[in-house]
């Protein structure tokens, strides 16, 4: 079944290619999109169209900083029915519990964790698809999105410590600098923000809990409506606790709160076992580590959770059929090729 979130995703998306002078008809269409469906925030699109769409339009414009450009203008009420609980969450940590509690009525397939690390917190973000696929933009956008709701209940009180991306730098970083004002971590081992962890329990001044309890009742009215899939949810899980060395069966039950042997049995439900996920975002994540020059192939495999680089080596001739050093080396040659060049701008 295919994996559907909200059009709101790819709010700003029609003003970005306006400023940038293309047309993207043409992109669109071959996505299966249009400019109507994406003026329709609550209409369902598939996951996988919205990335796509936007890797090619940054391709197709020139713009390495797309995504992100879509994010500078977005507001709290781009996060649609549940913008209200948001806005009265009596702290931050409350607002990011109701982005991962509500997260099938705004972006199903944006994956979340809060990792406490001492006085310092990692708000980790993953982007997941059906299928593999370069997902550079959509995660500056989600990272830009999230940095931005933070800002918003923060205000002047929010100052992370660095805003982190897997992927190299662009060739421009005036965008991201001006934008998150905060070091920068490009080639690190996780998409996400570093912040204190007393921002988190900072007071929201503008709460109003009889606001919230408000909202909160007619969301679950609408929660309960909707479908969720057991399998996607646990790949999610698992492209965020693999880098971290800690997917493992029981902690991937933990994380969606059941026990190991409730977790098998919906699994085998789906017709999958737990090994075939975790072999599936194994080949997600390495295609995207592979593409970032920065990475030795230790660390990825290391990332992947191996602790020998030569057994990593002899899970990925099973299943690309060559060594990754040698994918490596084919994928950056076709790269220079003019083959590979970036498709001309739509007219």
């Amino acid at each position: 079944m295919t994996k559907l979130v909200r059009a709101a995703v790819l709010t700003n998306y029609l003003e970005v290619t306006q400023y940038l002078g293309f047309n993207p008809r043409d992109l669109l269409a071959s996505v299966g999109l249009s400019k109507a469906l994406l003026q329709a925030p609550e209409h369902r699109i598939p996951i996988d169209s919205a990335v796509r769409l936007l890797e090619d339009s940054a391709s197709a414009s020139g713009c390495q900083t797309f995504g992100l450009s879509m994010a500078e203008s977005r507001q709290l009420s781009d996060f649609g029915v549940v913008s209200l609980l948001l806005s009265h969450q009596r702290t931050l940590r409350d607002a990011l519990q109701v982005v991962v509690h509500y997260r099938h009525l705004m972006n199903d397939s944006l994956a979340i964790f809060i990792e406490e690390a001492g006085k310092m917190v990692i708000i980790r973000e993953e982007v997941v698809t059906e299928s593999p696929m370069p997902c550079r933009q959509a995660t500056e956008l989600a990272i830009g999105v999230m940095f931005r709701l933070c800002a918003a209940l923060l205000g002047s009180h929010w100052h992370p410590y660095s805003v982190n991306f897997t992927h190299q730098a662009p060739d421009n970083l005036q965008l991201h600098r001006r934008l998150f004002g905060c070091t920068l971590e490009f080639g690190s081992e996780f998409n996400g923000i570093v912040c204190a962890g007393a921002s988190l329990d900072m007071t929201n001044p503008n709460a109003d809990p009889a606001m919230a309890r408000y909202a909160q009742s007619y969301l679950d009215s609408l929660q309960s409506h909707q479908g969720t899939s057991m399998l996607f949810e646990v790949r999610k899980a698992i492209y965020l606790l693999l880098p971290m060395g800690r997917a493992t069966i029981e902690q991937v039950a933990q994380s969606q709160g059941m026990n190991v042997r409730t977790l098998q049995r919906r699994l085998k439900d789906d017709g999958c076992a737990f090994n075939d996920v975790i072999n599936d975002v194994r080949r997600d994540l390495v295609l995207r580590y592979l593409d970032n020059p920065n990475y030795s192939l230790s660390r990825i495999a290391d990332m992947l959770g191996y602790s020998m680089a030569s057994s990593f080596t002899r899970w990925f001739i099973s299943q690309f059929g060559m060594p990754p050093a040698t994918w490596r080396a084919q994928k950056q040659g076709s790269a220079k090729a003019p083959s590979d060049a970036a498709p001309p701008k739509p007219s």
